[in-house]
C-alpha cells in the first residue's frame, strides 16, 4: 500500500433501527483512548442519537435539519473544517479516524463525493470504508421496499447483518444472498447480541479482501430487474491507457448507471492498482507495491443498471486489442 498520512474517515449506513447506533456505542466504549471523532447525522430538526454516543465519547457533533447526503453538505464540510481546527490548536488529540454516522435514509455516495472533491477535506481526509447495518429481521422486506436501503448496501464495503441471534438461519442466509445480489463485493458479518463493532475500524486492506470478489456461496441469489452484477476475470496486464479511456466512455454515456466499480488490475512493470468508483465517485487509483496474497488475478467487479452484462466484456475486450492486447483473456467470474 502506499504511505497515506490522511485521516481515515468511516461512513456508517443502514435504515432506520437497524442497529447503527448500538454498534457505535460498543466501538466507542471500546476505544476509549481517544483520537476518534463522531459527527451524527439526524433527518428530523431535533437529535436523539448523538446525545447516547455522548455517554462514552465526547467528541461526538450533530448535523440536524437535513440529510447528510443532500441538503447539509455544507454543513459536513464546515464541521469536518472545525475538527481540522480543533487538533491544530491543540483542543483535540491527533485525529486517529473520524465516524460519521449517517440518517437511516441517506445514501452515503454524496458523501464520499465530498471527500474526494472538497479541495480542503481531500488532502486532510480519506474514505476508509462505507459500513451498513442491516437488521435481519426485516431485511428482506426493506431490501424490497426501500430504494435507500438498496443504495447503501451497493455503496458498502462492509454489511453488518444485526440482531442475528434473533433470526432464523433460513432468514440470514436469505439476507446474505440478497446483498450478495446487490453487491458481491460486500464483506458480509453477522451480529450476535450487538457483538462485532470492530468492523468500524479504519480499514487496513487485509490481503483476503483481494481474493474472491463474488464470495463462496455459489447459491442463486434472488434477482434484482434493476441491478446487474459482472465480474470479469483478465489473463495479464491490461492496457491502462486504454483502460481509463474505455471507463471514461462508459461514465459518461451511462453514469447513472454505473452503480460500482470495483477490482485489482495488472497493469504491468507499474504493478498492481486497486480500482473503485462508486457511482460518479471516481477514487484515485492506488498502486500497491506488491500483489496481495491470495490475489490468484487481476479482476473488476460491475454493479450496473439496465446495462446489457454481455457488453461490459465486449467493449473492453475492443478498447484492448485496439491498444495492442489481443492475447488479453476476459472471463467471467462465478
Amino acid at each position: 500500500m502506499t504511505d497515506d498520512s490522511r485521516r481515515p474517515v468511516t461512513v456508517l449506513s443502514g435504515f432506520l433501527g437497524s442497529g447503527k447506533t448500538t454498534l457505535l456505542r460498543r466501538y466507542l466504549a471500546a476505544h476509549r483512548r481517544g483520537g476518534i471523532a463522531v459527527v451524527i447525522n439526524e433527518f428530523g430538526a431535533v437529535g436523539v442519537d448523538h446525545h447516547l454516543v455522548r455517554m462514552v465519547e465526547e467528541k461526538s457533533v450533530l448535523l440536524g435539519g437535513g440529510c447528510v447526503c443532500c441538503s447539509r453538505r455544507v454543513d459536513l464540510v464546515r464541521t469536518l473544517r472545525e475538527l481540522l481546527d480543533l487538533e491544530g490548536s491543540g483542543a483535540l488529540p491527533p485525529l486517529e479516524q473520524v465516524v460519521i454516522e449517517t440518517s437511516g435514509i441517506a445514501d452515503p455516495v454524496p458523501i464520499l463525493f465530498t471527500l474526494a472533491t472538497e479541495p480542503m477535506l481531500k488532502h486532510q481526509f480519506v474514505a476508509s470504508s462505507v459500513v451498513v447495518t442491516l437488521g435481519a429481521l426485516n431485511a428482506a422486506g426493506e431490501i424490497e421496499r426501500h430504494p435507500e436501503v438498496r443504495k447503501q448496501i451497493i455503496a458498502a464495503d462492509r454489511v453488518v447483518v444485526t440482531k442475528a441471534d434473533l433470526a432464523t438461519r433460513d432468514a440470514i442466509a436469505a439476507c446474505r444472498m440478497r446483498v450478495s445480489a446487490l453487491n458481491p463485493m460486500a464483506d458480509i458479518t453477522l451480529s450476535f447480541l450487538g457483538d462485532g463493532c470492530e468492523v468500524l475500524a479504519p480499514a487496513a486492506r487485509p490481503d483476503h479482501a483481494y481474493a474472491s470478489p463474488l464470495g463462496a456461496d455459489p447459491r442463486p441469489a434472488p434477482p434484482h430487474p434493476d441491478v446487474q452484477s459482472t465480474a470479469l476475470g483478465f489473463s495479464g496486464p491490461l492496457d491502462w491507457p486504454a483502460f481509463t479511456v474505455w471507463l471514461g466512455m462508459l461514465l459518461e454515456a451511462r453514469g447513472p448507471d454505473v452503480l460500482r466499480v470495483k477490482g485489482l488490475l495488472d497493469i504491468g512493470d507499474a504493478g498492481p492498482v486497486v480500482m473503485n468508483v462508486a457511482q460518479h465517485v471516481v477514487h484515485p487509483p492506488e498502486h500497491l507495491r506488491a500483489w496481495p496474497a491470495g490475489a490468484d488475478r487481476p479482476y473488476l467487479v460491475f454493479i450496473t443498471r439496465g446495462i446489457d452484462p454481455a457488453l461490459i466484456p465486449q467493449s473492453f475486450a475492443v478498447f484492448q486489442r485496439a491498444a495492442g492486447r489481443p492475447d488479453l483473456s476476459i472471463t467471467g467470474l462465478a
